[in-house]
């Protein structure tokens, strides 16, 4: 552990860190909710006055034929609009430049993002991009987009990120091998719609580390010391619909209401971390993604009952309270053993969707900067439940290599 007086010094500034947040005049974004919510918001989009629209996506969404209807409604409320579907999985510095070029070449003044994380994270980043005229880079951190972004239309495609209601927009450095967030009020979109029809056609296995994703943003937000009584309401709420929703969704992909829950599952979780944090699980798995690509739901999925393991004696009575409102455990058991078997719970539900306890692609020499990496994110981002030093955070991340 650290030293004692490092820790009180950490605490200190996560709890004034915490009264600042408190204080943030958020503006979440205006919902549309439920079946053919998606063209509600485009329709909603042409009322606002806006005459040409980039749609930012990935080529697969396109070819699936997933953009058609909000592009022929577009076209029937006689907006304009051009595609730039170049996203890929952690979109990249040079990816965001591209979609740039795309919006500056078609003059537009209004984005449509269409996809997962990585497509809504990229159209952040994008928009600010147009307005601050200035280098990605130069806008990670925190409050660091001062110009704002052009206005910001968000689809949702899969349930897990939350990206359509958080100030976040995480960017892939391939050349130094690291993954940046922006973190700033002006990146919250104006509007966002959780249509669950759109998501009936996406894999299982999509389907469940992106769902693994929306509860590990429920759970980390929970058990943060940052916590708030608004915030524990969403995240109690998301970890519940995760629970009861995610097997069906994954076993029955094309069940309407079991998608439909797990879209707002996903945005509640998103609202709940935006305010009260994540934690080491999240700052594990960012390095996971930068080193080796590997999926962010995914990399949370496997790295998140580690992390909950090592946490658990500073945080049971908070994931017994999670416990209790999922009916996980035994009637009248304490804290600590209804801790455990929330934490259990997660582990057979990684077991059944398919998601290894181990990462393969982690390799025994990039432990040591893995953790010193996962330590820097945390140390005054997160107001995690129990800190971690160097050995510590190499001695968890170890039981994640494939051969133990």
């Amino acid at each position: 552990m650290l030293h004692a007086l490092e820790v009180l010094f950490l605490r200190l500034y996560m709890a004034i860190f915490k009264v600042v947040t408190a204080l943030l005049p958020f503006k979440w974004p205006r919902v549309f909710e439920g079946s053919g919510s998606s063209l509600e918001l485009v329709r909603h989009l042409a009322a606002q006055g806006h005459t040409s629209v980039l749609i930012v996506s990935d080529a697969v969404l396109v070819k699936l034929g997933v953009l058609d209807k909000m592009k022929t409604e577009l076209e029937l409320l006689q907006v304009k609009y051009v595609i730039f579907d170049g996203v890929e999985p952690n979109p990249t510095i040079a990816q965001i430049e591209a979609g740039y070029k795309v919006l500056a070449q078609h003059d537009c003044d209004a984005i449509l993002a269409v996809g997962g994380g990585s497509p809504i994270d990229a159209a952040k980043l994008i928009g600010a991009r147009a307005k601050n005229q200035k280098p990605i880079m130069k806008m990670t951190g925190l409050f660091r987009v001062w110009r704002g972004m052009l206005p910001l239309y968000a689809v949702p495609t899969t349930a897990g990120t939350g990206s359509e209601v958080t100030i976040a927009a995480v960017v892939s450095d391939p050349a130094n091998q690291r993954k940046a967030a922006a973190m700033d009020l002006k990146l919250m979109p104006t509007a966002a719609a959780l249509d669950g029809a759109l998501m009936t056609g996406l894999p299982a296995h999509i389907t469940a580390a992106t769902g693994m994703d929306a509860l590990t943003h429920a759970v980390e937000s929970f058990v943060s010391r940052n916590a708030m009584k608004k915030t524990d309401e969403k995240a109690i709420e998301a970890t519940q619909l995760v629970m009861k929703y995610l097997e069906t969704a994954v076993t029955d992909g094309s069940n309407i209401e079991a998608r439909q829950k797990m879209a707002r599952a996903s945005h509640l979780a998103g609202m709940a971390f935006t305010q009260a944090g994540v934690g080491y699980v999240h700052g594990i798995a960012h390095k996971f993604g930068a080193l080796y690509h590997t999926p962010h739901g995914l990399a949370n999925a496997i790295v998140m009952p580690h992390v909950l393991d090592y946490s658990l004696p500073n945080c049971a009575d908070r994931l017994a309270i999670l416990a209790r409102a999922c009916g996980i455990g035994e009637k009248g058991a304490d804290d600590v053993h209804l801790a455990r078997a929330f934490v259990a719970r997660i582990r057979e539900m990684n077991a059944k969707f398919g998601i290894p306890a181990q990462l393969a692609a982690l390799k025994p020499a990039d432990i040591p900067a893995v953790a010193r990496s996962a330590i820097a994110e945390a140390r005054f981002t997160y107001a995690v439940p129990r800190y971690m030093n160097q050995r510590v955070a190499e001695a968890l991340i170890k039981n994640l290599l494939i051969s133990n």
